[in-house]
């Protein structure tokens, strides 16, 4: 299997880590970059660990979801291709998240 971000889901991490930047110190950012980042690779081990995500059962291409402290990380399979399509922070309205 083949681990592989969409350019939405690299601007959505950018996006929630440029938004808690001013709150939290730079160690603590890259901390939570870390986590997420590590959390997506174990995806690699088992890539049906995931819950499938309710918010996004509506467009019928079985995106999962895993969840680092108040991220979800968006992902479906295709083939031998792990793709993650969408770094959510969960302190948003769903109605943002994109698959």
């Amino acid at each position: 299997m083949k681990l592989l971000y969409t350019d939405q889901a690299i601007d959505s991490l950018n996006e929630a880590l440029n938004f808690i930047a001013p709150k939290v110190a730079y160690d603590k950012l890259l901390e939570i970059r870390t986590k997420i980042l590590d959390k997506a690779d174990t995806l690699l081990l088992r890539p049906n660990q995931g819950q499938e995500e309710p918010y996004l059962a509506h467009l019928k291409l079985e995106h999962r979801r895993l969840i680092e402290g108040n991220y979800k990380i968006i992902y479906r399979i295709v083939g031998e291709i792990i793709y993650i399509t969408d770094i959510f922070d969960t302190r948003q309205e769903t109605s943002k998240m994109k698959g």
